[in-house]
């Protein structure tokens, strides 16, 4: 703004020397002239391409053909700060010869703004004179009036490039007026301009001129209006630096073309985050550092309304958020039921995981410090009661910490992270304790079957710009602890007793005492080898696996019935769970009877075989040992086999022999 003034002040000021010299001089020269006093006065260099015309009816003025304003040196940006194809001033002769700059008009014929804030600070629309400016057609100081009736820019262009924070904004087609009619009374300011195609309209209304264009804090009311979006402020406010306090209302219903609007890329929220409705209100303080806060603030997202307290932070990549806000009853999404909990038909009989893209852009817009209690949560498929969460978001990644969280009659607690930095994925570590499961599995995936209590830890990640990826991609770890329960359409115990597998429906239950087990994930499969469960006369192990992904069942129960209490006894026939989950296939597995029967009477008869053949060997050995002890006269040591032994003997029956043949010979000599 300070600019703004600047520059068009000068220039109605050389209208005087321009007009003073047409009598004398060409229009070049006049050019030379009034270039030379602009640059003494703001360290830029005017160029003047066309002529420059004097009008003395009906009004004093001077209109000049094409006009640039030079960049400042530093600038990046190839082009010049201001460039417009004509400029008209019109002033007031009578107030003029008192004294008094009057500019009844000021107009630019698309006029061009190139503003660039470098990544060091510096803004190439902060002048500096190359004199003291004391000169002729010098700047009039503070205290010297002036006032202009009617300035406009038509069908001009404005583009912003902030290479501190990489934000680029582009403005066209701009139209506006400014109407000063007492420097130190009131102004109006109003524009239009398309934004990305989208139409921005500011009304903007301010006391004591005079103060605002020296960058001092003024009485100001404005309203500005992005697609369908508005912004709204009334207190006071100045612009060098921006500082603000008053009451803000916003409704944000057109969060995209706000976004082009500021340069940022915004996407429209989903339902509850502010589809259909978004709205800020709250007293607004801008201290002129670039940070914002919004005291007693009240948000509403569709049907969810906030109340709290706000903190902006300028960062040195992206600005900071940190908010403390109380909440009434949430609900994101949806709500309760609906096809989040697995695709178009939702819950267990759907064909498949939701595919549309997910849309987690806005994780980049800031980072977050934000501290959120709700009486209650409801996220379509999941619900909870008072909830109390620490939400960090840092690059893009979000963390949502559990500080207390009530759900399903037990207690969850843990964290949920969501990492939308290049792509998207999901993942957390979670406890559920003293958890219903039949109200958590009915909103999860439609699934009414199991009713029990109990705990669950899960680890989990995944990756993907979908539902459908995510589920496709899980991996992690985790184990399931139940009570009592039962579990509905299913009697195991039946198919044991009568090794029919139809005992399957409604009507059927089978009544468990506990169920445990634990479990990997993998490429959207998880896996169990050592699931336990036991009932009344009954017990099972299970394993197999459940594609969590495609929605598929492949899992071996193998239940057995007991003949007593003891455990003694009983019969086992596995059960085969396998199919979709929309229509899963019960079946026992006879052949696997036949087969482990098999294998058992085998392995009994190379028992029995096995157990002759040790026996026959024994006896053997018991007759050998017999004769050697008879015969020979040989006894076989503990430690000694039948061989040494054996040997033994007969080295000492040829012993013996050889003693007697020796004592006859010599006995007969």
């Amino acid at each position: 703004m300070r600019w703004v003034i600047r520059v068009g002040v000068s220039l109605a000021v050389l209208v005087l020397l321009a007009l003073g010299l047409l009598a004398m001089v060409p229009s070049e020269r006049i050019a030379q002239a009034v270039s030379s006093q602009f640059e003494a006065m703001t360290g830029r260099k005017l160029q003047i391409a066309g002529e420059i015309s004097p009008r003395l009816w009906p009004t004093l003025g001077v209109t000049a053909g094409a006009v640039s304003v030079a960049n400042a040196d530093w600038a990046e940006g190839d082009q010049p700060l201001f460039r417009a194809e004509s400029l008209s001033i019109d002033v007031n002769l009578g107030a003029l010869m008192g004294g008094e700059v009057k500019i009844l008009g000021l107009k630019a014929e698309r006029p061009e703004i190139n503003l660039e804030r470098a990544k060091d600070g510096r803004a190439n629309w902060t002048f500096s004179a190359t004199s003291d400016g004391g000169g002729v057609g010098a700047v009039p100081p503070a205290a010297t009036g002036f006032s202009l009736d009617d300035g406009a820019i038509s069908g001009g262009m404005i583009r912003y490039d902030d290479r501190q924070t990489g934000r680029s904004i582009a403005l066209d087609e701009v139209d506006a007026r400014l109407r000063i009619p007492d420097f130190s009374g009131p102004f109006t300011l109003t524009a239009t301009a398309l934004s990305g195609g989208q139409q921005v309209a500011l009304d903007l209304t301010g006391e004591a001129f005079s103060a605002f264009a020296m960058g001092r804090v003024v009485p100001l009311k404005a309203s500005l209006f992005a697609g369908g979006s508005k912004l709204g402020f009334e207190g006071r406010g100045g612009y060098a630096p921006p500082a603000a306090e008053g009451a803000l209302t916003a409704d944000l219903a057109d969060l995209p073309a706000l976004g082009r609007l500021f340069g940022s890329d915004l996407s429209r929220p989903g339902p509850g985050l502010g589809q259909d409705r978004l709205q800020a209100s709250g007293q607004l303080t801008l201290d002129g550092s670039g940070a914002a806060f919004l005291r007693g603030a009240t948000l509403v997202a569709d049907g969810n309304e906030l109340k709290g307290d706000l903190d902006l932070l300028p960062g040195e990549a992206r600005p900071k958020l940190k908010a403390q806000l109380t909440a009434g009853p949430i609900v994101i999404g949806t709500g309760s039921g609906g096809d989040q909990g697995g695709g178009s038909a939702g819950g267990m009989q759907a064909e498949g995981w939701p595919d549309s893209p997910i849309d987690v852009s806005a994780l980049g817009a800031m980072d977050a410090e934000v501290a959120l209690s709700a009486p209650s949560v409801d996220l379509g498929v999941l619900k909870a009661g008072p909830t109390r969460l620490m939400i960090t978001v840092d690059r893009a990644r979000a963390v949502f910490d559990i500080r207390e969280m009530q759900a399903y009659g037990g207690q969850v607690s843990g964290d949920f992270v969501v990492n939308g930095r290049g792509g998207l994925s999901v993942g957390g570590r979670l406890k559920l304790a003293g958890m219903q499961t039949q109200p958590l599995f009915t909103d999860l995936a439609g699934w009414d079957r199991l009713i029990s209590t109990g705990d669950l830890e899960l680890e989990f990640l995944g990756v993907g710009n979908s539902i459908d990826a995510i589920m496709k991609s899980l991996k992690g770890k985790g184990a399931l602890e139940l009570g009592r329960g039962e579990l509905r359409g299913l009697d195991i115990a039946g198919m044991l007793r009568t090794l029919d597998a139809g005992y399957v429906g409604e009507g059927q239950k089978t009544i468990f005492d506990g169920l445990a087990g634990t479990f990997a994930m993998e490429g959207g499969v998880l896996s169990n080898s050592d699931l336990k469960l036991v009932a009344p006369y009954l017990t099972a192990s299970g394993s197999g696996r459940i594609g969590l992904g495609e929605r598929t069942l492949d899992y071996r129960l193998r239940p057995t019935a007991l003949a007593a209490e003891d455990g003694t006894g009983g019969v086992m026939v596995p059960l085969l769970v396998t199919g979709p989950w929309a229509q899963p296939r019960f079946r026992l597995d006879l052949e696997s009877i036949a087969r482990e029967k098999m294998e058992a009477e085998a392995r009994a008869a190379a028992e029995r075989l096995a157990a002759e053949a040790k026996a026959a060997e024994e006896a053997a050995k018991a007759e050998l040992e017999r004769r050697l002890r008879e015969e020979l006269g040989v006894e076989v040591a503990p430690d000694e086999s039948l061989e040494d032994a054996a040997k033994r003997g007969a080295t000492k029956a040829l012993e013996d022999e050889a003693r007697r043949a020796l004592e006859e010979i010599l006995g007969g000599n």
